[in-house]
């Protein structure tokens, strides 16, 4: 018995060491083709923005010609500006409203399963479809948003067509879709609560802004950052509906990074600055992502 004990302890105790080593081989082959689908587009992008070409034709290597160019440029300031305050306008509207969302769909309410439904239908809908469906609501000539506006005898807005409205307005196209991603996030993070605080919180006599503000948002803190993040990745590199609503009009007033990237890449055969846009959103995308993570690390 003495002799057997052992024999069985040293059995299960090298178990979890071997163990690693074929279920390693077996993901070693998606790994790789994830890496190599990752790192040959980057590695190819950062080749090309050292390199003066346009698309068709030999290129030859300039070093950060592309990147001074870069600095250079009014397009490329005014786009890095757009790109943030569309961020910034976009997910704090849908941060706002997802919350409510989330507070709303988690009260026991008559008819929350319908109502669930109807708020989250947004987010099933292709943004090219959402970005059609706007821009026949927007029209400024036959619209029904404006033609509503006239019906309370307030003026027509230009919307889409307008400089100063432009952002503005595909913040809130945006936040119309995206919010109940966000809500999503939150209702299942609200979920997760303990009742504990409450209750106490309850009998000390707080009232229902105390409880939101002194243990909802703390408790939710995790839940918030995790939803900033992930609509952080897609508002930087914001796209399709820009594209299929105003590409990037009137003049260059929602022109982003991305979409400027675009227009060098694709419409004037620019390769080489296209790549060099792209490579400093990537780096925007990843020190948001990553200063995120900091703060997500900082809520747990």
């Amino acid at each position: 018995m003495s002799d057997s004990a052992p024999t069985t302890r040293n059995r299960s105790g090298f178990l979890p060491r071997l163990m690693p080593g074929p279920f390693v081989w077996l993901i070693a082959p998606a790994a790789l083709f994830t890496i190599v689908l990752t790192a040959f587009p980057l590695g190819f992008a950062v080749h090309l923005s050292l390199q003066r070409s346009l698309l068709g034709t030999n290129p030859h290597f300039v070093g950060l010609e592309n990147y001074v160019r870069m600095v250079e440029d009014p397009v490329f300031w005014s786009g890095l500006v757009v790109t943030f305050v569309l961020y910034v306008l976009a997910l704090a509207l849908q941060l706002i409203l997802g919350m409510y969302v989330a507070l709303v769909l988690n009260r026991a309410l008559a008819g929350v399963r319908f109502l669930r439904t109807v708020l989250l239908s947004p987010l099933s809908m292709p943004p090219v479809a959402v970005g059609m469906m706007w821009l026949i609501l927007l029209d400024p000539s036959f619209g029904p948003v404006n033609y509503l506006l006239q019906v309370l005898g307030i003026p027509k807005s230009l919307f889409l067509a307008s400089p100063q409205l432009v952002v503005p307005t595909l913040a809130v196209l945006d936040t119309w879709q995206f919010t109940p991603f966000i809500a999503l996030i939150l209702l299942g993070g609200l979920q997760a609560l303990p009742e504990e605080p409450y209750e106490a919180a309850e009998i000390d006599g707080a009232s229902r802004l105390q409880r939101f503000w002194r243990i909802t948002i703390p408790l939710l803190r995790p839940s918030i950052v995790t939803a900033a993040l992930l609509r952080s990745i897609d508002l930087l590199r914001f796209f399709d509906l820009i594209y299929i609503t105003t590409q990037g009009g009137p003049g260059n007033a929602s022109t982003t990074l991305n979409i400027y990237a675009y227009q060098m890449g694709f419409v004037f055969y620019h390769t080489d600055y296209a790549s060099a846009l792209m490579i400093t959103l990537f780096l925007v995308v990843l020190i948001m992502v990553l200063v995120l993570s900091l703060f997500r690390r900082a809520a747990r």
